[in-house]
């Protein structure tokens, strides 16, 4: 379609109320409690809540669902704890920040190239509820998160799942983030969504060897 997230959007609210369609955005809440069930992951892994949980905010339908499923942990005494959710947006779609809708919003991160978001309401109440925030974190503070996770710790990630890492480095930075504190984030997408962001302006020379094994074990290091 020739427009941006949140009108073709409301092409398919349109269309599932008058067309055999089932719309399974993040406006549908079967979608969200399936979502939530990756806070419970997290609190398995970790034998409790996080202190701070930190994810990308675009649709909102994640920020909505994590605060669902650590509260619903917390309440059936499977955590102690309820994390401090903190939510992290881009600069040129921060509709949150702004306090008002986006109207062309505009990021690298196409993923949350959003300026309407539909669970609106729910991430707000996470963010409050949480005593948490949502910040918004520029392109270039993005694509450095994703360098940096990709060379750090082998993680590749598309340009959206970089901005938790890129809003805890920069809350790091201004010293807000506590000593001690356990952090989880949340990044939702692979690199290969977006391989041509992570491409540009870099170049890759490959390095070519003979058909052979033992060229192929060398250059691996092994």
């Amino acid at each position: 379609m020739d427009g941006n997230f949140d009108e073709c959007l409301d092409i398919v609210r349109s269309l599932s109320e008058d067309y055999p369609v089932a719309l399974v955005n993040s406006v549908n809440p079967y979608r969200l409690q399936g979502q939530k069930t990756a806070a419970f992951e997290i609190i398995d892994q970790l034998g409790d809540a996080p202190d701070i949980h930190m994810l990308p905010v675009g649709n909102a339908g994640n920020i909505s669902a994590y605060w669902m499923g650590f509260n619903e942990f917390a309440d059936a005494g499977r955590a102690t704890k309820r994390p401090k959710i903190w939510g992290v947006q881009a600069a040129g779609a921060a509709p949150f920040v702004q306090g008002h809708p986006i109207k062309d919003p505009e990021t690298v991160a196409t993923a949350i190239r959003i300026g309407k978001p539909a669970s609106w309401d729910l991430a707000v109440a996470a963010r409050d509820e949480s005593g948490g925030w949502i910040r918004a974190v520029s392109d270039a503070q993005i694509l450095n998160a994703q360098a940096r996770l990709a060379a750090d710790v082998g993680v590749f990630v598309e340009p959206a799942s970089a901005a938790p890492i890129a809003g805890l480095l920069a809350a790091a930075a201004l010293g807000e983030v506590p000593r001690g504190a356990t952090i989880t984030c949340t990044v939702t997408g692979n690199g290969l969504k977006d391989t041509a962001t992570a491409l540009s302006g870099r170049e890759v020379e490959p390095t070519v060897i003979p058909v052979d094994v033992a060229a192929a074990a060398e250059v691996l290091g092994l």
